[in-house]
This record gives C-alpha cells, sequence and structure tokens, in this order.
C-alpha cells in the first residue's frame, strides 16, 4: 500500500514541485520515497513495503528503461502471473508485485487487466511514445484522482497532492456540493475540487499530445442461477471466501484483522489462519460498543484481540484531521470510527484485513428488504398506488403505515438512491444559498437503473450500491482512514472471484424473509463455534446523542454561523435544523451532520 503523484511536461518540471507534493502522502509510505523527473514527466512516490521489502522500490523502470510506472496496492496473484510470465521468456531483477506488472503490460498492454486478481491504481508511462496509461481496480478500492491544469495532466493517489502544483487554481465545486447532500459522499465522478476528476472503478484511461480516453475494461453483472440448490451456493461461497483471504493474506509482514463484530468481518477473521490478532473499537455510550462479542469469537479462535474505548472528546477533536485525510466531505460517522480502529491496529499490524463489500454483493443492507415488505401493495395497479400515497401525504399528522403508502407509491428508481437518501430536492434547495440543480438525484441514478432494466428491485438496488455507495462511501473511508494511519486495509469479499460467486446466487438466497445475506450467513456459521446471530452493528456511533448535549450542539452551533458558510448555505435553515434536533422535536442527526462535515473540510482545505 503505497501512494503516487506526478504530472506531464516540463512547464513545472523543477523536481522541487514533484517532492512536495510527494511530501503531502508521506502517511501512505513511511518506509521509502522515489522519484523520477524527465522533461516529459515527473513521478513521486512513497512507500508502504509488503512484497520484497528490500527491492521492491518506486518508480520502477522495465529493463529496457522504456517504461516507467507508480503503483499503488496489491496484487494478490502475481506469483501465479510471475510463473507463467516466466514460462514465456520473462526474466524478473526482484520478487514484488510492481515488476509483474510492468511485465504483464509489455506482454500484453490494456488485456492485462483481466489477469489480475487485487486492489490497485497504477500510472505507466511510455518514455518512447509519450503515452501515459493509468487504471484502477475491478471495485474502486484504491483511489486515482486525476486533472488538467496550465494544459498539463496532474494525478495522484490524493488530492491534496495536488495542491503543491504551481498551475493548479483552487476552487470549490458547488455542484458536488449539492449532490452530496443527498448522498453523503461525493458522487459525481467531478470532486469537490474543481477540476479534479476520480478514474471510475474498473476503467483505464490513457492520455497522450493533450488527448485523453477513458474506457471500461470489466463490469458487476448479476446472473443468477435458479438451478442451484443452497446448499451447493453454500459450499461455493465457503470455498471462494477462504481462497480469497488465503490470497488476501500474503505478505512478507504480519497482517492483522479489524474486528466489528458483524458476520462479515467476523467471517474473514475466522477463516484467516495467518492472523494472531483483532482490532476492534467503542464508545463510552450503552449499546454503541462490539468489544465483548468481539473478545468472544476471538477467544474462539486462539487470537488476541485489541480494543479500545473511544471518549467522546477524542473523537470530536479528531474529526478535523480526519477531514483533511479524507480530501472530499464525507457524512458517514463510522469513518471516524474507522480512524481510531486503524490507529490501533497500526501499534501492532502494517496490514489488516476488513470485512467491506459483503453487504452489496450478498444483500446484506436493511434496505434491501423493502422490495419483500412493499410486495403486498405491489399487487395494485400503479395508478391505485399513486393515489393512496398522494392521500397519504395530504394527512397533516403522522400515523402508522403512512410511509409505508409512500414509499409503496413510487417504483425502486424513484424512491432508492442508495443506503443514504439524506436531503430531498426540495429540502436542499430550502437550505442551500443559491441552488445550481445542475444535477438531480436521477440523474445519477438512471444511467446504472438503465443497465439492470430487466432485473428484480433487490438486485437493482445492489447493483446500484455497488457502483455508487461502495465506492463513494465504504470504501473511500477505508482506503483514507487506513492510509491516514500508514495502515494497509484489505478486503478480501472485493474480489473478482468471489463476485463471480456472489452473481450466480438467486435473490431469494440473498435476502428473503428470514434475513439478508442469507447464503452468506449460512456459509460463515460453518466456521463459528456459537451459531446464534447477533444484530450487527458495526462500529455505531452515538451522534444523535451527542447533538442533543450542549457542548457539542454549540461546536456545531459555532461552525454553522463561520462567515464562509453563508456562500452556501441559508444559516437560519440550517440553524432551525439543529435547534429542532436539540429540543427533541426531530431527528436531524444525519442532515445535521452533513453539513457539519463539510463546513469542517471547508475550514481544512479553504
Amino acid at each position: 500500500m503505497c501512494g503516487f503523484c506526478g504530472f506531464t511536461g516540463s512547464k513545472y518540471g523543477d523536481e522541487d514541485i514533484i517532492k512536495k507534493m510527494t511530501e503531502r502522502l508521506a502517511h501512505r509510505g513511511p518506509d521509502g520515497v522515489g522519484f523520477h523527473v524527465t522533461g516529459a514527466v515527473s513521478l513521486g512516490f512513497r512507500r508502504l513495503s509488503f512484497f520484497d521489502l528490500e527491492h521492491g522500490g518506486q518508480p520502477m523502470n522495465s529493463a529496457d528503461g522504456r517504461l516507467t510506472i507508480v503503483f499503488n496496492g496489491e496484487i494478490y496473484n502475481h506469483r501465479e502471473l510471475r510463473d507463467d510470465l516466466e514460462k514465456m521468456g520473462r526474466t524478473f531483477k526482484t520478487t514484488s508485485d510492481t515488476e509483474v506488472l510492468l511485465h504483464l503490460f509489455e506482454e500484453y498492454g490494456e488485456k492485462m487487466m483481466v489477469s489480475l486478481r487485487g486492489m490497485f491504481a497504477f500510472v505507466i508511462y511510455n518514455h518512447e511514445t509519450g503515452e501515459l496509461f493509468a487504471a484502477r481496480d475491478f471495485f474502486g478500492i484504491k483511489p486515482l484522482y486525476y486533472g488538467i491544469a496550465d494544459g498539463e495532466l496532474l494525478f495522484a493517489s490524493e488530492i491534496k497532492a495536488f495542491l503543491d502544483y504551481p498551475g493548479f487554481v483552487k476552487e470549490v465545486n458547488k455542484t458536488a456540493l449539492e449532490s452530496y447532500l443527498s448522498f453523503q459522499y461525493s458522487v459525481l465522478d467531478e470532486t469537490f475540487f474543481r477540476g479534479i476528476y476520480k478514474l471510475p472503478a474498473a476503467h483505464f484511461m490513457r492520455y497522450r499530445d493533450g488527448k485523453l480516453s477513458i474506457e471500461r475494461y470489466w463490469q458487476a453483472e448479476f446472473r443468477p442461477d435458479e438451478n442451484l440448490s443452497i446448499e451447493e451456493i453454500e459450499e461455493q461461497i465457503d470455498s471462494i471466501v477462504k481462497n480469497s483471504v488465503e490470497y488476501h493474506q500474503r505478505a512478507d509482514v504480519v497482517i492483522g484483522s479489524l474486528l466489528s463484530g458483524g458476520v462479515d468481518s467476523s467471517y474473514v477473521a475466522a477463516v484467516a489462519d495467518k492472523v494472531e490478532k483483532t482490532f476492534t473499537v467503542g464508545f463510552d455510550y450503552d449499546g454503541f460498543s462490539e468489544i465483548e462479542h468481539a473478545k468472544n469469537l476471538s477467544a474462539e479462535k486462539g487470537v488476541e484481540n485489541i480494543s479500545k474505548i473511544i471518549s467522546t472528546d477524542e473523537f470530536w477533536e479528531a474529526m478535523p484531521t480526519i477531514q483533511y485525510h479524507m480530501d472530499e466531505p464525507l457524512a458517514d460517522p463510522a469513518a471516524i470510527a474507522l480512524y481510531f480502529v486503524c490507529k490501533l491496529a497500526r501499534e501492532h499490524v502494517k496490514g489488516v484485513l476488513s470485512g467491506e463489500g459483503a453487504d452489496e454483493l450478498f444483500g446484506g443492507y436493511g434496505i434491501y428488504h423493502e422490495p419483500l415488505s412493499l410486495a403486498p401493495m405491489m399487487k395494485l395497479p400503479m395508478p391505485v398506488r399513486r393515489a393512496l400515497g398522494f392521500l397519504a401525504k395530504k394527512i397533516p399528522f403522522a400515523f402508522k403505515g403512512k410511509n409505508y403508502f409512500i414509499r409503496a407509491s413510487k417504483t425502486i428508481e424513484e424512491r432508492f438512491i442508495g443506503n443514504a437518501n439524506i436531503f430531498s430536492e426540495a429540502e436542499r434547495a430550502e437550505i442551500l444559498a443559491s441552488p445550481l440543480k445542475t444535477h438531480t438525484t436521477w440523474d445519477i441514478t438512471a444511467p446504472y437503473y438503465a443497465q439492470v432494466a430487466h432485473a428484480d428491485d433487490i438486485t437493482k438496488m445492489q447493483y446500484l450500491d455497488i457502483h455508487l455507495w461502495l465506492v463513494g462511501d465504504i470504501l473511500l473511508k477505508a482506503d483514507k482512514m487506513s492510509m491516514a494511519n500508514s495502515l494497509e486495509s484489505r478486503v478480501p469479499f472485493l474480489d473478482k472471484e468471489v463476485f463471480a460467486v456472489a452473481a450466480k446466487i438467486p435473490t431469494r438466497y440473498r435476502m428473503n424473509k428470514i434475513n439478508g445475506k442469507y447464503a452468506l450467513r449460512r456459509a460463515a456459521k460453518r466456521n463459528f463455534r456459537d451459531k446464534r446471530e447477533k444484530k450487527r452493528l458495526g462500529f455505531p456511533v452515538p451522534t444523535r446523542h451527542w447533538l442533543r448535549e450542549e457542548k457539542y450542539y454549540s461546536i456545531v452551533q459555532k461552525a454553522f454561523q463561520q462567515d464562509f458558510m453563508s456562500e452556501y448555505f441559508n444559516i437560519e435553515k440550517i440553524l432551525a435544523l439543529l435547534t429542532r434536533h436539540k429540543n427533541g422535536k426531530e431527528d436531524n442527526a444525519r442532515k445535521i451532520w452533513t453539513i457539519f462535515m463539510f463546513a469542517l473540510w471547508h475550514e481544512e482545505f479553504f
């Protein structure tokens, strides 16, 4: 796990520039630093070493000096790929996965992508042709940002590296703010920094002579096999999860495991035979800690669980630092809990296994049950459902079933934008100082829904989350919070071979009336002595309670009243949200947190 940055051209080819940019990424790689500067390209690299600790430094050149690569991530099947390449006559100077990538690119070019198994973002520069090739992994585990400044291409593992490039003009992208208020994360390809973009997951790009092209090389597609029995599915899941965990444990250093208490991280920890330590955090609030469960599971496995109770004050004190590392606003409070558990783990190991991705691939989120709950209403004609929803909205008081009728009056495409749906378009127009109305939520979700128009509603929800929520929220915080602590986080569920099994599971074995991730849970239980189901918490954070306490209410109130906030928000409106929450009249915690995280981010970067 590492960090890199670079730019084309000689306009700012001074080595001091690339060194300053690379220093911004020091937390991503404390084990080494390297540079490659020519009149055509400048590359900087920070290394966190896991394979070939002595010889795997970067930037790395091909044997003939024609290609130079910078690479962040891990190629877990690099040994097998290396064996194949050696049989073809290729010779190696190191045992690193970076050199394997170079040889693969020389041999296959862009067609190499489908052979990779891992998490990665890399850039390869061809000194003969002047072409730059960059790629990002299948699910977007590793980030890759880029932009054009002063006519040259910039690229980096984190946006903050661009701040030291003389041609980069820092400006808030207000379009990103508008959609963020609904999704709680930066959902557009263009980031909160105008002119800076994210290379989408499963895509590669080429840049040459000022021209940029981007292509998709892999697509996550659900193709359920209705002939599979639950026993066959269970066996396939357990086999591929164990296989993936085995690959993800490959390293020349010690690997631990994060353990939140839910089935996902518990499953990974239970089958990881090389893991000797697990790590868990909780809060000093009743019902907001899974430490006891994590300790019990670790004891069952015979490994040490290391835990920490996060005090409320240290949580709040860490937030500005966390928003700096995040690069863009993220209103998921679990990011802060993740920061602390990664900090704890880094005191003992250099890398950890984690359970991200299981909910999206195997159908685990509670919201995925909604199509089953609404099934009785779905039997009614849509005009009837629309009328019932309209009447329910018109009734001025709350009653049991009101929201049920309203939701049943909408199609899945109308009501589901992902796991977070914070402000409606009408609400965000009301709180923004100058609503742009550039992108509706439908503008963003429609292309994904179009690709699965034939699928059932649960599959549509999973597909949308894999392409938006997973990469924009879950994996963003996993990368940034681990790297903030110079810790590598590996996610065995997000493996293309695991997805190949998940894609075959009939919907009834993903989400049903019993529970979500039905098939995965059955497979996981094989590996636990205690077979009882436990309600998943997943590093829960008591923000709703804190925002009703005077001390923390005042902190947020002060942030909302900063001078710059009036450029973006109607201050009276957002203060009213806060006051109504504090007084217990409404639960506005998620809405308040979304605005508050933007305020902290803006203060850090602007």
